[in-house]
């Protein structure tokens, strides 16, 4: 396969695979980037994996996730922040340069999404200047509003951007991701602003395929499957200056029941075809 320069697996996408099986397939399909996920990183050893990927010549585009920073109880406020400073230090164990930041549905009986989005703001302030000791950026993902009240009560890449815009380009941005965002019509312009100001920390494609499954968090599709044109938001974000690594990040349970190997090259096969072929 050709035009894989800038593609990046997530660890998600294939996630039957083992760290080494990941490594392998990779290597056999000239892949040399992945984004990973802390709790099967930690499983296997996070010094371990470092080690593992850096003899394979693989680059770690992104670690996923931290955040979860809306909590109002002081001692669960305490044990988010502290466990953030880990994935601060595993980021930067593992080579890579950004954490992704899934900051947090509303606490229990909450209702304030304004309230909760300014405790994450109070957690940046204490989380960025730690992650630039580290040389790690902090990417604050918007989610689908579908995800709103128990997962992200950031649900756009304006919003996100509010947030990301108190601080440093080098110590806070966002993730663009198209399943995320690829309704809102006003995204394009927040895309043009992220890039602005540097801001654009980590790019990501899922497609959107309907029915939903039940509980919707699996329910992102192959790209190439759903009503996304990757091809159009590609060109956005690189109108606004990014040209970075592209992570492909599929929750899918159809997908994980197959072959992950076999998921692996289709999912770069699809990359080419409708990232980078012209049509």
């Amino acid at each position: 396969m050709t035009d894989l320069a800038r593609f990046s697996i997530n660890q998600m996408t294939v996630r039957q695979l083992s760290l080494p099986e990941l490594a392998d397939a990779c290597g056999r399909l000239g892949i040399t980037q992945v984004g990973l996920w802390r709790e099967p990183v930690q499983e296997y050893g996070v010094e371990a994996t470092a080690k593992l990927l850096r003899e394979a010549g693989l680059t770690v585009t992104t670690l996923c996730r931290g955040g979860f920073l809306t909590a109002t109880d002081p001692a669960e406020r305490s044990r988010a922040l502290d466990d953030n400073w880990r994935a601060i230090e595993e980021a930067a164990t593992l080579g890579t340069d950004t954490l992704v930041l899934v900051c947090g549905g509303l606490p229990p009986g909450g209702k304030d999404l304004r309230a909760a989005r300014e405790r994450i703001a109070d957690a940046l302030a204490d989380l960025a200047p730690r992650a630039e000791d580290h040389g790690v950026r902090l990417a604050i993902e918007p989610l689908h509003p579908m995800y709103a009240a128990d997962r992200c009560v950031v649900s756009t890449l304006a919003q996100a951007l509010d947030l990301a815009e108190r601080f440093p380009a080098h110590q806070v941005g966002v993730t663009v991701d198209t399943y995320h965002i690829w309704w809102d019509d006003q995204a394009p312009a927040q895309i043009a602003r992220a890039g602005a100001s540097g801001r654009i920390h980590t790019f990501q494609l899922a497609d959107w395929i309907t029915p939903l499954p039940e509980g919707v968090l699996n329910g992102r599709g192959q790209i190439g499957d759903g009503a996304i044109d990757m091809r159009e938001w590609t060109g956005h974000v690189e109108a606004a200056g990014y040209t970075g690594p592209i992570e492909v990040e599929l929750f899918n349970e159809r997908l994980w029941a197959r072959d992950g190997r076999e998921v692996l090259a289709e999912t770069a096969e699809r990359f080419v075809e409708h990232v980078h072929k012209k049509s």
